[in-house]
């Protein structure tokens, strides 16, 4: 479970930065759609454990609040970079 969690962190976070640097609205938009199964992780990490310290409890909380505010930062950028016009 950890290992596909890498994985999907990675991917999130390239394409993310690719999509912020190049502004273009399909790798923020992969980069969203991967925000979920690493919010379904980090939710499966944080309550469905069978022992859970409460370091991690902590931790995985704080994780949850950055993706939420993620999520929405994510959705402005993906309206701005459908609006902008490439000349």
């Amino acid at each position: 479970m950890l290992a596909l969690f890498l994985g999907l962190e990675t991917l999130r976070i390239f394409y993310g930065e690719k999509g912020n640097l190049c502004e273009r609205p399909l790798s923020s938009c992969v980069s969203v759609f991967i925000l979920f199964p690493c919010a379904a992780l980090s939710v499966y990490y944080l309550l469905l454990q069978t022992f859970v310290l409460r370091l991690e409890f902590i931790l995985n909380a704080i994780l949850l609040c950055f993706y939420c505010a993620e999520f929405v930062l994510g959705v402005i950028a993906l309206s701005t970079f459908s609006r902008s016009r490439v000349y």
